[in-house]
């Protein structure tokens, strides 16, 4: 018996469905992963266009340096579109 693919509600998105994400890194340009009690949503995002990446730093940029990220770089499937982009004024 085959059954149908997961609908789309139900799975994770596929890299192909949202080829944008941000490489969090600490100052020297090193991958990192956020740390504190407010990270769940700060790892592993992907999305759907270059303007959804922006807008989620853009919102979320001052939880993402308290959490102990320095910059950020964005990317394009694995191609880098642009950055490091300092999350510090």
């Amino acid at each position: 018996m085959n059954l149908p693919d997961q609908p789309p509600t139900f799975r994770r998105p596929t890299v192909a469905e949202r080829p944008w994400a941000w490489r969090l890194e600490d100052a020297a340009g090193a991958e990192v992963t956020p740390t504190g009690d407010h990270v769940d949503g700060l790892v592993e995002q992907r999305f759907a266009s270059q303007a959804d990446a922006e807008s989620w730093v853009g919102e979320l940029f001052g939880e993402l340096a308290a959490a102990g990220v320095d910059q950020v770089t964005l990317f394009e499937h694995d191609r880098r579109v642009y950055g490091p982009m300092s999350l510090h004024p």
